[in-house]
């Protein structure tokens, strides 16, 4: 394990998820919203973007935290590991929520309220996101490990797991 994606709905804890294998493992953590958003909400080119996650995925160890769909199948090519985090849309919203007004390593900004467009983007992304995730994790699973975890307690399991291993 040394190029993993982290992926998910927003609000299901890929950020969480990232950092605690971040920590235990070494690996170097990217956030994709780190690379696309500036300070003052606005985002940088997609030839930026494109350019600054190419020079990631060229280095040999990395963990990249994020959806970004435009660009997963890139992604996807280089990777040795994916952890999908699957979780039901109401643990999304909610986790979306809870962390509206705190300082965060992930986003560049203090989100200050639930913006009505993010949270519509997190309930169409089980119907719209979702089945494209599916279809890209399928063709990509030769040569690959693939994780899903339905609920916080998997996730949480496997990450004790690998302290003990």
């Amino acid at each position: 394990m040394d190029r993993v994606l982290v992926i998910g709905c927003p609000g299901a804890g890929k950020s969480t998820f990232a950092r605690a294998l971040r920590d235990r493992t070494g690996l170097p953590l990217h956030y994709l919203d780190r690379i696309w958003h500036k300070p003052d909400g606005s985002s940088v080119s997609r030839a930026e973007f494109d350019e600054r996650l190419s020079a990631i995925l060229a280095q040999d160890r990395w963990i990249i935290d994020g959806n970004y769909q435009r660009t997963l199948a890139t992604r996807l090519e280089r990777c040795d590991t994916v952890f999908l985090l699957d979780y039901p849309l109401s643990v999304c919203l909610a986790g979306a929520a809870a962390r509206i007004g705190t300082v965060r390593e992930d986003l560049p900004w203090v989100e200050q309220e639930f913006n009505p467009e993010f949270r519509q983007w997190i309930e169409g992304f089980p119907q719209k996101q979702l089945p494209q995730i599916y279809e890209l994790l399928e063709h990509y699973r030769e040569g690959r490990q693939i994780f899903r975890f339905r609920t916080r307690q998997e996730a949480d399991g496997w990450l004790r797991g690998l302290n003990q291993g």
